[in-house]
């Protein structure tokens, strides 16, 4: 299990035939460098701001969630 805890991975078998293997879980990084984040961005596709306004009026329904009407 330690081998494995840093990332060494294993096939298990019985009778000489593969059954599984047994790898580490992947663990997934939580954070990303400012510098990171500015590169990743520079290749992203704008955004139109109007239209992304009206996608989320339309998703939500503001009636029903207005606080002045509880």
């Amino acid at each position: 299990m330690d081998a494995v805890e840093h990332g060494q991975s294993f096939t298990v078998t019985r009778d000489g035939h593969q059954i599984g293997e047994l790898v580490p879980i992947r663990r997934r990084r939580r954070f990303v460098s400012r510098q990171e984040f500015a590169a990743m961005s520079r290749n992203a596709p704008g955004t139109d701001l109007e239209a992304f306004r009206a996608d989320q009026d339309a998703a939500a329904d503001h009636e029903a969630d207005s606080a002045y009407e509880r």
